[in-house]
């Protein structure tokens, strides 16, 4: 009788961000699933100033409610000339609800008139892994890039069509999944996650 898989809830109801985790945390022996596969959810206000504070609240309050293995992870993008703007808001830049399209469309209407060399930006992924409500450990990954003068790309979500990488030569929204998820920012930090999680499982298997 096969043994059964420890469970994983990834602490976010974002489609396209779980794919993206998934993919990359696919092959190790857990039933990976998110807060979109239950009916009865926690609830969670992003209101830490941190990337830290954000992926640590989410893991510790949703560990602690499913009494399990939690991963909380907390992203977004930092622009140079911005001061770091739009930082821990960058999903709600252009308001509350904002699409996508709404939070790029602000983001460019704020750099408009800035030559390539003065967008500089990074993406910044930041993972925490908690069990029944206590942290086990957290993980830090960024990419390095500048903002584009329009968007490109059909691939991925958020900012990636407008973040440009210098030795592609291409946005991350034109880079294919497969290639995106071994150079991203949150492929840096579930990496590193990955590699502790593989002797957590062997440890307490």
């Amino acid at each position: 009788m096969a043994k059964k898989r420890q469970l994983l809830i990834v602490a976010t109801a974002n489609k396209k961000k779980f794919k993206e985790i998934k993919a990359i945390l696919g092959d190790l022996p857990l039933q990976i699933k998110s807060l979109l596969d239950f009916k009865k959810k926690p609830k969670i206000i992003e209101e830490g100033k941190t990337f830290l504070e954000n992926a640590e609240k989410k893991a510790e309050i949703t560990s602690s409610f499913y009494n399990c293995l939690s991963l909380g992870e907390d992203s977004g993008l930092e622009v140079e000339a911005l001061k770091g703007r739009p930082g821990v808001f960058s999903s709600r830049f252009a308001g509350k609800n904002a699409t996508d399209r709404e939070n790029i469309e602000k983001l460019l209407t704020e750099l408009k008139g800035l030559p390539k060399y003065k967008r500089k930006a990074k993406f910044i992924s930041q993972v925490v892994l908690a069990c029944k409500g206590k942290i086990l450990a957290s993980f830090k990954g960024s990419l390095t890039g500048f903002i584009t003068f329009q968007p490109q790309g059909r691939f991925g979500f958020g900012y990636d069509p407008v973040f440009f990488l210098p030795e592609y030569k291409k946005t991350t929204a034109q880079l294919k999944p497969s290639l995106k998820n071994k150079i991203s920012h949150r492929y840096k930090a579930l990496s590193k996650l990955k590699k502790f999680l593989k002797n957590y499982l062997e440890l307490t298997s």
